[in-house]
């Protein structure tokens, strides 16, 4: 049963608060198929990033200028489409857990489609986010959960990441922090702590003001 102790948590919202998995299913084969290529390559890589860091990866001669406009079309339409989304398993309890402690939502959606998909998902938005808006470089760059830190008021190795795909496990290790991965895309990662669901996860507020991450 690992613990671990934290001034403050980052979490990450696809994969970990929220399953979207059916919208950006459904969105990127469309735009695999505009493009004509491998639907399920691309869907291999599409976890995390931001779109247009997805497209620079896959269309790599194109110039970043259509990316940004692609993807300006493909966030329009992900924000658009909420038919299948709903809640990682323990998110609402989770959640609760951190009401009145220190915790900030680090995504590379929009601000409003992460607005709209927590929404839709029914969870409260953290008080602190990061979205794609506020960051000069997409995941794996560790630009994100360092602004989430610093708004905090956190040095980086007090602070503990959930996360659930490679490119964010990444930029957690790169911001110095460590990281516990919810799902399956996380496994395979080698997190400091793996977790099926966020069901399997208990905060505990220490006398300190700190946190107690205890993974069941």
């Amino acid at each position: 049963m690992p613990v671990l102790s934290a001034k403050a948590l980052l979490l990450d919202m696809d994969g970990t608060l929220v399953n979207s998995d059916a919208v950006v299913e459904r969105c990127w084969r469309a735009w695999a198929g505009r493009h004509g290529l491998d639907a399920d390559a691309v869907l291999k890589v599409v976890h995390g990033r931001q779109g247009h860091a997805t497209m620079a990866v896959l269309l790599p001669d194109r110039p970043m200028a259509e990316n940004y406009a692609e993807n300006a079309l493909m966030l329009a339409e992900e924000t658009a489409d909420t038919d299948g989304v709903v809640q990682v398993p323990g998110a609402t309890a989770f959640l609760a857990s951190l009401d009145g402690r220190p915790h900030a939502l680090v995504t590379s959606a929009s601000e409003e489609l992460a607005t709209t998909r927590m929404a839709a998902a029914g969870l409260p938005l953290p008080p602190v986010m990061v979205t794609a808006e506020r960051v000069s470089a997409s995941k794996p760059d560790p630009e994100g959960f360092l602004k989430g830190a610093a708004e905090l008021g956190f040095a980086p190795e007090d602070c503990v990441v959930f996360e659930d795909a490679e490119v964010g496990i990444a930029a957690a290790r790169a911001a110095g922090m460590r990281v516990i991965g919810v799902g399956p895309r996380a496994a395979v990662h080698a997190p400091t702590a793996h977790v099926d669901s966020l069901e399997r996860v208990r905060i505990e507020a220490l006398a300190d003001g700190g946190l107690r991450v205890v993974v069941d």
